[in-house]
């Protein structure tokens, strides 16, 4: 985490350089970003891995890191405008890059005990992060719902509700529309905070229902009232189910394999999210854009169903003592 968080205050700082001496290339920006991505990916396991190693209880705390970020989306967007309108785009990267290095100080002040593992080749440890992951139907099943999510309802989301959004109501539309989901990602880790349900999962399930009615009301074009409404419906129901998840395999799997079988559920989480984004401009050129968004619909309540068909899903319970982890 902590060379994560460095390769991305580098790629910042050469970005920023770059603006305060100049206008960068395409291709620096492309890849300084690629960089930025990839040490992202190489960060986010072991938050997961982390997590339950620094807090007595994951759920409270994947509750705050997830109010906390959504506090962070609010303000971001609004404070870089601001440093852009008066300063330019330099030192908008100035003040990046020095985020990680706050976030690596931080990190290096933490004093965690060392989890046991087996030492061995990243080929071993790839092939038992593989057979950790094989070997519990509950992640899978839900890592295979959403590769379809990710293609047909996640994917198309972001570019064709800007376009149709931006459309119908204009620019400020569309960033009305996302704080409204930044709102209710806020909303959605305070009620993680007082919520406990019995069967995290299944609860996650049936909260993600609501996640397809802002695809729908871009779709049918709705109101300005209405799209703020379903915007901050899937705001939550997305920061509900999140941590929902995020604490289920933290305290489910074993502590010497959450890195690695993390590792494989990014992947296969966020895999598919590329795919789909590249096929909704075609899709939509062929059918129209919403009909697109409604078949994003529909996958998402079938998706819901499919979680809560799975035994390995919907029997899925809370672990209250994390000493019980095999």
């Amino acid at each position: 985490m902590l060379g994560a968080d460095l390769v991305r205050l580098a790629a910042q700082a050469v970005v920023a350089v770059a603006f305060f001496t100049g206008t960068p290339s395409m291709a620096l920006l492309i890849g300084c970003s690629a960089v930025s991505g990839a040490a992202a990916a190489m960060f986010q396991p072991g938050v997961n891995g982390l997590v339950p190693l620094v807090a007595r209880d994951p759920q409270r705390a994947n509750a705050t890191i997830r109010t906390a970020v959504a506090m962070a989306e609010l303000l971001g967007p609004a404070t870089a405008g601001v440093l852009f309108a008066l300063f330019g785009a330099g030192p908008v990267y100035a003040v990046d890059a020095a985020t990680f290095a706050i976030s690596a100080a931080c990190l290096a002040g933490l004093h965690v005990g060392r989890v046991p593992a087996k030492a061995g080749s990243a080929v071993r440890e790839l092939a038992a992060g593989w057979h950790e992951f094989r070997s519990q139907p509950w992640i899978w099943n839900v890592i295979l719902v959403w590769v379809f999510y990710g293609i047909f309802l996640f994917g198309p989301l972001v570019p064709l509700g800007a376009v149709l959004v931006s459309g119908d109501r204009g620019a400020s539309a569309y960033g009305w529309m996302q704080t409204a989901v930044g709102a209710g990602t806020l909303c959605g880790g305070v009620a993680a905070l007082r919520l406990r349900p019995r069967r995290p999962l299944a609860a996650g399930a049936v909260a993600m229902f609501g996640f397809g009615l802002l695809p729908l009301a871009i779709a049918v074009h709705a109101g300005l009232p209405l799209l703020l409404a379903a915007a901050w419906v899937n705001g939550t129901v997305w920061a509900f189910w999140s941590i929902m998840w995020q604490t289920s395999v933290q305290t489910r799997v074993p502590p010497e394999m959450l890195n690695r079988m993390t590792s494989y559920e990014v992947l296969g989480s966020t895999g598919s999210l590329p795919i789909g984004q590249a096929l909704a401009g075609p899709a939509a050129g062929a059918v129209g854009a919403e009909r697109v968004l409604g078949l994003s619909v529909a996958v998402g309540v079938l998706g819901c169903v499919a979680l809560l068909l799975s035994p390995a899903v919907r029997r899925l319970t809370r672990v209250e003592d994390l000493s019980t982890i095999d």
